[in-house]
């Protein structure tokens, strides 16, 4: 299973949203109403499923499923 996949079923699970709704391009704040929390929760489970840690500062940065995906297979 690739990363997006991955990626993509933590998502659908942790925001009760159809995994073939989450696309490279979605937007996690605006197209599945994510709030912070949301965020935290993401980050913190990506965190355990790839051994790999995302700053604070980098949060910010992470706003298309894409940009979570790049940034995980950069930095695992």
């Amino acid at each position: 299973m690739d990363t997006f996949e991955r990626i993509r079923e933590l998502l659908a699970e942790q925001l009760d949203i159809d995994e073939e709704k989450i696309t490279m391009d979605s937007n996690i704040l605006e197209d599945f109403e994510a709030d912070s929390l949301d965020v935290v929760d993401m980050v913190m489970s990506l965190e355990d499923e790839f051994g790999v840690e995302i700053p604070d500062e980098e949060i910010e940065n992470l706003h298309t499923v894409g940009d979570v995906v790049r940034y995980v297979e950069d930095n695992t």
